[in-house]
């Protein structure tokens, strides 16, 4: 059957895709991987962490945001833009206290596998260590924000799906961080159930259930057992049946 959809090319092969789709979504129905980290498919696109940036026309820009369109030259793989998103896992790693090893998110942690996948063996620049709290003040849900990359996932799920706005993020620039809606500050002091979607959107390991730590034991977890590449296009296949 012929395939009379619009096309353009990406990385020197041209890619079909169906008007209203983004870059990054048509790249992923076509069966390339683009790194991503505050991408989800069920919310709109918010180009929050950069990782999945192309050169569009000779412009640089977010795949996740940018719209495809009929004969646009989209560059996914360069050592320039191969070196920027190395470099934003690098930073991403360094702003934060991310100790792989000891982590309940090692081998489902989305940055880790992101780092695995664009070859990043260190932190390279030198780690802030920045004094950030572990809430344990909720019955079932403990929110180590040591973790958070401000991918706003939780944010977002929490506000359009949950209806809560549990999670928010105050502050700019190195400052920024996340908050929760309680005077107190305190996770316990709000209204997040096990159950709600915001729960189960974080890449990283900042929102994690209580009493169920380490039950899959590492080496066994989603990215342990195949690279994020694979993961990610079986996972997108899985969307469009």
């Amino acid at each position: 059957m012929n395939d009379d959809r619009p096309r353009f090319t990406l990385d020197d092969q041209e890619v079909a895709f169906t008007p209203g789709q983004t870059i990054l979504e048509a790249a992923l129905a076509a069966g390339t991987y683009v790194p991503t980290l505050c991408h989800h498919p069920e919310f709109a696109p918010h180009g929050s962490c950069k990782v999945c940036t192309v050169r569009v026309n000779g412009r640089t820009q977010s795949s996740c945001t940018t719209p495809a369109h009929p004969g646009d030259v989209v560059e996914l793989h360069s050592e320039e833009l191969d070196d920027l998103r190395k470099s934003l896992v690098q930073l991403l790693f360094t702003e934060g206290n991310h100790f792989c090893p000891s982590c309940e998110q090692s081998g489902n942690c989305q940055l880790q596998a992101v780092g695995y996948e664009l070859g990043v063996v260190s932190g390279h620049f030198n780690p802030l260590f920045p004094t950030r709290p572990v809430d344990a003040s909720h019955p079932d849900v403990l929110l180590d924000l040591n973790r958070c990359i401000l991918c706003e996932l939780c944010v977002r799920a929490s506000a359009q799906v949950d209806r809560k706005s549990v999670f928010a993020l105050s502050g700019r620039g190195i400052t920024k961080h996340l908050v929760v809606n309680a005077e107190s500050g305190r996770l316990g002091d709000t209204d997040l159930a096990v159950e709600d979607k915001a729960m189960s959107v974080c890449p990283v390991g900042v929102i994690l259930r209580k009493r169920r730590g380490f039950r899959v034991p590492i080496g066994e977890r989603k990215y342990d057992r195949r690279p994020i590449s694979e993961v990610a296009l079986d996972e997108a296949e899985g969307e469009r049946r």
